[in-house]
């Protein structure tokens, strides 16, 4: 009897002990997560990062970054420039790719900031640094990411270096992308998609893109649209860069792109509506600005399809990464076309495919007038 007593009362306290390290362990990892993961951020080389908190939900294999930022760190002066914020990151197991037999994660953003700077963090900085962001995201989520969230994020573009300083950005923005990685083993060339809505200066952005993210080339089908962005919000940027402003217009943009095997075809279809540059405002302006504005609003007028009352042109783009071809002239025939002749429908043409891809763009051979009337050449007699 007292045999069985020591062995019960052996197996209690190695029951406890064992109970009271998990629990050690549960306290203690955080910390130890947190001060590995603020050590990698601070080596990172040309940024500096940290991270506030992080928080642990091991029943459902997951851990949460707070307030986290990476800030880009001048070679020369050490001056740091803001480059991303978010104020929660959720890295967990995606369940359901596991009845799979599949092991993949997802990462969700909860108010993320992205910051581009003038001559201090530009796109071309990112792409050049990306395999330095791979590494980091690498050491955070050692899993494939399948699903990426973004909720109530924002992008912003900032030059200090014009006057006015210009600040452009996208507001409230939300992004899902599913099946990165395949999971769901989907036979199409496209097997992940990518949506993404935002404000647009009391418009707003919405983009679709399906894709092939293990493909060697970008293999992409993405059409996006910006309809109703008020451009008088805009007109820090039109006197930064354009020298005049705008009294009223609204803006809408829209865009198609396929791309397969190091080979691109897309375009750009922008249409100002109820454009005026030159109004009541423009009073105490000096006569050389109000002359450019006159000379910018007449010709504003002049490409204005009368009927619909809208400026629009469409620039086609097409040919390798390494060597784009944009179709300059084709876009001023575009331009006088819908002055003209007839207006540009407000929205995706629908033209764009991975099909489309393997079309060869003929050389036009037409007359100018031809090409504005968007006729056909006239086929020549026979004698």
């Amino acid at each position: 009897m007292e045999i069985r007593r020591f062995y019960a009362t052996k197996r209690f306290k190695v029951f406890a002990i064992t109970i009271g390290i998990l629990v050690i362990i549960r306290l203690l990892l955080p910390y130890i997560v947190l001060h590995y993961a603020n050590k990698n951020l601070a080596a990172m080389s040309g940024y500096y990062g940290h991270i506030s908190d992080i928080d642990l939900s091991l029943y459902r294999g997951a851990y949460q970054i707070k307030e986290i930022f990476l800030n880009k760190v001048d070679d020369k002066s050490q001056q740091q420039t803001e480059f991303f914020k978010a104020q929660k990151v959720d890295l967990a197991i995606q369940w359901k790719p596991l009845f799979k037999r599949r092991i993949v994660g997802q990462l969700v953003f909860e108010k993320p900031t992205l910051i581009f700077t003038k001559n201090k963090i530009e796109l071309e900085d990112v792409q050049r640094d990306s395999s330095d962001f791979r590494k980091i995201l690498k050491d955070f989520m050692p899993l494939q990411v399948n699903l990426f969230e973004i909720r109530q994020g924002s992008i912003h573009y900032v030059d200090p270096y014009v006057s006015p300083k210009v600040y452009i950005s996208l507001e409230d923005t939300y992004v899902l992308a599913q099946n990165l990685t395949n999971a769901e083993e989907k036979d199409n060339d496209l097997p992940a998609t990518v949506s993404a809505r935002a404000k647009a200066y009391e418009g707003s952005m919405v983009l679709n893109m399906k894709l092939d993210p293990l493909a060697y080339d970008a293999t992409f089908d993405l059409n996006a649209e910006i309809k109703n962005s008020n451009l008088v919000l805009l007109n820090d940027f039109f006197k930064a860069y354009g020298r005049f402003d705008v009294s009223q217009g609204n803006l809408g943009l829209y865009t198609e792109f396929a791309a397969n095997e190091g080979k691109f075809k897309g375009y750009v279809k922008p249409i100002i509506k109820d454009l005026e540059i030159l109004g009541r405002e423009d009073k105490k302006d000096s006569f050389f600005q109000k002359l450019w504005e006159g000379i910018a609003d007449g010709v504003g007028d002049v490409l204005e399809n009368p009927k619909k009352e809208q400026v629009a042109t469409k620039l086609a783009m097409e040919g390798s990464f390494e060597k784009p071809r944009i179709r300059t002239l084709d876009a001023v025939f575009e331009l006088l076309r819908n002055a003209f002749i007839r207006a540009l429908v407000p929205s995706v043409d629908h033209q764009i495919t991975l099909k489309s891809l393997q079309e060869v763009t003929k050389e036009d051979n037409r007359t100018i007038l031809q090409r504005i009337l968007n006729k056909p050449p006239k086929e020549k007699k026979k004698k």
